[in-house]
């Protein structure tokens, strides 16, 4: 081998652990902020995944995820949200309103980008959808503006409730704009409600035991993290209680609730992870409007349904995304 040839090997083999190090220092680093738990977010982090990897990453292949859970108490997001930023993740995924909200006051600069069921303008998340302006962006996933439509629903499949029981969360923030909205519709349909509020395990037995006490046929859950969190256990209560009711996402119904109507969880979260990857790209937050959903799923377990001796209207088994049967 010539003189010049000999150095020019050992000078590339000397550069080699430069450039790996290198390389292995430019993997992005992405924080996942969520309001609920791993055990409750197969779907979430399903969805999530594919967006990314639709855009060219994948966790521990071109990115670096870095997981934090809540399980559905909201006052540990703000130190978490805090400690994301201390090991300056280049994005943030925040997974639910509360953790939405914990995240944008933990940081002005990093980028953010939500998956939440509040209207993300009036819950103080962005200034506009088209132009949400500085540092966050995301996707509205619509569920607490679902509930006066979901009350209609649980109507048509309970004709006969004189009385609805309303299960809601007045740690999150959006429960008041989505109880107002169910009572707007029970106004309207002249449908008696009872409410219920339930901020830990307990409370949710205590809810249930007032639902028994007042007499009610039906049940109607909000949109909540920490709901999420628990569902299985509001699904075994709802079937003790025999109490038909209707959720937000379909992962009830799939663990024996009745019926839920709302947006598609996977591909909201397809959707955020597509954005999470192109602000790795270098996209700016300011930029990308917040995204509304466009697939809707309502999904009905005709098996509970008889099992609460229901007929389920053929118009809705016809209109349903899923029949579990």
């Amino acid at each position: 081998m010539r003189r010049r040839e000999f150095i020019a090997v050992l000078t590339s083999a000397a550069a080699w652990p430069l450039v790996v190090r290198a390389q292995q220092a430019a993997v992005p680093v992405i924080g996942y902020l969520g309001s609920s738990s791993l055990a409750s977010s197969d779907n979430q982090l399903a969805g999530f995944h594919r967006g990314l990897e639709q855009g060219s990453f994948a966790e521990n292949r071109g990115a670096k995820i870095e997981y934090r859970w809540s399980d559905g108490r909201y006052d540990q997001l703000q130190p978490m949200a805090v400690d994301l930023v201390d090991r300056k993740v280049g994005v943030i995924l925040a997974a639910g309103l509360p953790a939405a909200l914990a995240a944008k006051t933990a940081t002005s600069t990093i980028p953010i980008v939500f998956v939440m069921g509040a209207d993300p303008v009036t819950s103080g998340m962005v200034p506009s959808l088209n132009r949400p302006g500085g540092n966050v962006t995301g996707i509205s996933q619509y569920y607490g503006s679902l509930g006066g439509k979901r009350l209609e629903l649980l109507r048509e499949i309970v004709p006969g409730a004189t009385l609805v029981g309303v299960l809601t969360d007045p740690n999150n923030p959006n429960s008041e704009g989505h109880l107002s909205d169910v009572q707007n519709v029970a106004r309207a349909t002249r449908q008696k409600i009872v409410v219920a509020t339930a901020r830990n395990v307990d409370e949710i037995d205590a809810a249930f035991a007032k639902f028994v006490s007042e007499r009610a046929n039906a049940l109607l859950v909000a949109d909540d993290p920490f709901f999420t969190v628990n569902r299985k256990k509001i699904v075994v209560l709802a079937a003790q209680s025999h109490l038909p009711a209707i959720y937000y996402t379909r992962e009830y119904p799939t663990d024996g609730g009745l019926v839920s109507y709302g947006s598609s969880t996977f591909e909201n979260f397809r959707l955020a992870g597509g954005y999470v990857g192109r602000i790795i790209k270098g996209a700016k937050p300011a930029d990308l409007p917040v995204l509304q959903p466009t697939k809707f799923e309502l999904v009905i377990n005709r098996k509970t349904a008889k099992g609460l001796g229901l007929s389920v209207p053929p118009s809705l088994l016809v209109a349903a995304d899923e029949v579990i049967e």
